[in-house]
């Protein structure tokens, strides 16, 4: 067993054999960040989000200052039902990260999700302060400005996420189109349920979280964790 067969088993969706091969090669390579990682991702995946908060907890200890490493735990943290101790982690990486509009977009999303609507919006409005052609937080913003009845102020920020990706709607477009380049483009925007919605859709969550990030690089760390997250939770439903 090594690592590369592990993460081959994880990537073809083989939760269980990719957990043996991960718990052996801990038991073999103490102290190593990346293989609790992906064990904890896989257990994660296989809905055992407690157990898969004790790799993060190892992960963080080993590396207190990683913000990857502290969103990914954030969003278990969520996954959990866990909001105030999520929207925590993701207060410590943007504290940690303050020049990275990634951190305040995320942040966002979270707000969004919790009924902070108003906190959701000065996210945004930071992370497009340090990027002032994200278009896909311009979007998000006027999403949230729709739900507080902000027509006008959506209106624009909808109008400035067209004109930065170069969309201009038809009479006949009655949804938000895909924002992202061709090469790489996030799903859909899709609203965000509101607040008082206890359950949450693993195709919703994945493509309105994959929207807010506009960096690929940024996306395939983080993102990919998610997507594959739901999957397996869709497979075992």
């Amino acid at each position: 067993m090594n690592f590369n067969t592990g993460f081959q088993l994880y990537q073809d969706g083989k939760f269980e054999e990719a957990l043996a091969c991960f718990d052996q090669l801990i038991a073999q390579n103490k102290g190593q960040a990346q293989l609790h990682l992906y064990r904890g991702r896989i257990l994660t995946r296989l809905g055992k989000g407690e157990l898969a908060l004790e790799d993060f907890d190892t992960i963080i200890a080993l590396e207190p200052y990683n913000t990857d490493y502290i969103s990914d735990r954030g969003v278990v943290l969520h996954l959990l039902g866990r909001n105030e101790e999520a929207l925590s982690e993701l207060d410590r990486a943007a504290n940690l990260d303050p020049r990275n509009p990634y951190r305040f977009s995320s942040r966002a999303f979270l707000k969004d999700r919790i009924g902070d609507f108003q906190g959701a919006i000065e996210d945004y409005e930071k992370a497009i302060e340090l990027d002032p052609e994200d278009a896909v937080a311009f979007n998000n913003k006027g999403l949230v400005e729709e739900k507080l009845g902000y027509k006008d102020r959506a209106k624009k920020s909808f109008e400035k996420a067209d004109d930065l990706v170069g969309y201009k709607p038809t009479e006949s477009s009655t949804g938000l189109p895909p924002i992202g380049s061709q090469k790489d483009k996030p799903s859909p925007i899709q609203p965000i349920p509101s607040s008082n919605q206890k359950k949450m859709t693993s195709g919703h969550f994945f493509s309105t979280l994959s929207s807010l990030i506009s960096n690929s690089s940024e996306r395939k760390a983080f993102l990919d964790f998610i997507k594959g997250l739901f999957k397996g939770k869709s497979t075992k439903s």
